[in-house]
């Protein structure tokens, strides 16, 4: 918005230098100031090399919570918004920074669902590690990952959940800041991160928000304090922004469940909603759950929320709800219901321990590239039903030449590349670590 200088003479706007430099001291943008830095980037009218110095101002110096809940609510008005208020239930978000083999995000779509929470799922590639999720759920044949706002709004009125590609209309100038936070190397500044995120999440409707942070080897906080500090800055802004929200600091130096690829992942929270799962996948799945639940207010206590995640498992509603989603979004119906008729992959080769003792240390995002690695082809297409099963987690005790994890492939001419990564992952050792704890700190 202009500035009315004192003589009465046309509005003003602050030069851009003006406002780098204003932040380079450390001080806090008006609203004012706000509104133009956004509408400048969002009509190109900002040149690219003070836009770069701009957020190389904010990423040394920060944002108040003030400043970035204005940011957010500027970026949501950029672009289109979605109108969830004819729909009764309340409609709770969740977020996750991405984590190597991370499947809650199908999983708690479903569960929210069945308990009658409405969970809108929209995401882009920022928002996960390596493997979107719906690059994931495009593994199901016919899936449709991409959707209209209109079938976007029905099928969440219909089904309670959906998930999809991020939509450009949905806070459009997101997408030109986050292409210069990557050319700049400033993608883990806190503000911009909270802006993109509360941005992009409200503006599809969400009342609420849960957020899931995670840090370690297998995410992109590689820093536990920056991960807390993460989440109590999407916390504090949201509150500004006079919405409901809960932040979860989640351990990422293992890969979440059993498995990393695209399919496998699809079956593996298939076979969680029947009943099945990993430990740390119960333990993550169950805290998230219970959150969702209480923020939406359909569960008045820790206890209800937690019997309510655990009826609609054992139950079978939630498995029934994730297929629905997924038949509504054009996903093959057999090939859901019958985990045999999923597409495998036609060879497997164990990744043999070097020696006995006890797995001290993975590092998960040497398991995420083996994957990418594997699964690109030579037309540089993907194959998304090829990846890792049966990973041995910290502190499991094997015998030389044991697997410590099977890999699933179809071409062996990235196999060898994959294979060292793989082997690079872990590290044993004579005496049993202490396995990390999965939920580190819970902000709200």
């Amino acid at each position: 918005m202009a500035i009315k200088k004192p003589t009465g003479k046309a509005p003003l706007k602050p030069s851009y230098t003006y406002l780098i430099e204003k932040k380079r001291d450390g001080h806090e943008f008006s609203e004012e100031e706000v509104r133009n830095i956004v509408d400048s980037i969002l009509d190109d009218e900002m040149p690219d090399f003070q836009m770069a110095a701009l957020i190389m101002a904010i990423f040394f110096k920060d944002m108040a919570a003030q400043e970035t809940a204005v940011f957010a609510d500027e970026m949501i008005l950029t672009g289109e918004t979605i109108e969830l208020s004819d729909i009764a239930k309340p409609k709770v978000a969740k977020y996750s920074t991405g984590g190597v083999g991370d499947k809650t995000s199908m999983i708690l779509s479903a569960i929210g669902a069945a308990c009658g929470v409405v969970v809108p799922g929209m995401s882009s590639a920022d928002e996960d590690f390596v493997i979107t999720v719906h690059d994931k759920l495009s593994s199901v044949p016919g899936f449709k990952s991409v959707l209209a706002l209109k079938d976007f709004h029905k099928q969440l009125s219909t089904v309670g959940c959906a998930i999809c590609e991020h939509d450009d209309q949905i806070s459009p100038v997101d997408a030109k800041i986050y292409k210069m936070r990557h050319a700049t190397a400033t993608i883990p500044s806190l503000p911009l991160i909270t802006a993109s995120v509360l941005s992009k999440k409200f503006a599809v409707g969400s009342d609420g928000l849960v957020v899931d942070v995670k840090w370690g080897n297998g995410s992109f906080l590689r820093d536990l304090e920056q991960a807390k500090q993460l989440a109590r800055t999407i916390t504090r802004v949201a509150r500004v922004m006079k919405h409901r929200c809960v932040a979860l600091v989640t351990d990422m130096n293992q890969p979440l469940g059993n498995s990393v690829g695209m399919g496998l992942e699809v079956l593996e929270a298939l076979d969680f909603l029947r009943g099945g799962g990993t430990d740390d996948m119960k333990e993550i799945v169950l805290k998230l759950g219970m959150e969702i639940l209480r923020l939406a207010g359909v569960a008045g206590s820790t206890l209800s929320a937690k019997q309510s995640v655990e009826r609609v498992i054992e139950d079978g509603s939630a498995y029934k709800k994730f297929l629905e989603m997924i038949k509504e979004q054009g996903g093959a119906a057999p090939w859901l219901e019958d985990p045999t008729k999923f597409p495998v992959a036609k060879h497997s080769r164990k990744l043999p321990a070097p020696k006995r003792g006890y797995v001290h240390n993975i590092n998960a995002g040497q398991i995420a590239r083996g994957v990418q690695i594997l699964s690109t082809l030579k037309n540089g297409k993907v194959d998304p039903y090829v990846g890792v099963t049966e990973i041995k987690k910290v502190g499991t005790q094997v015998k030389q030449g044991e697997p410590l994890l099977m890999i699933q492939y179809n071409d062996e001419t990235n196999l060898d590349a994959a294979m060292d990564y793989f082997r690079n992952a872990y590290r044993l050792a004579p005496r049993r670590p202490t396995p990390p704890p999965i939920v580190v700190e819970r902000v709200a």
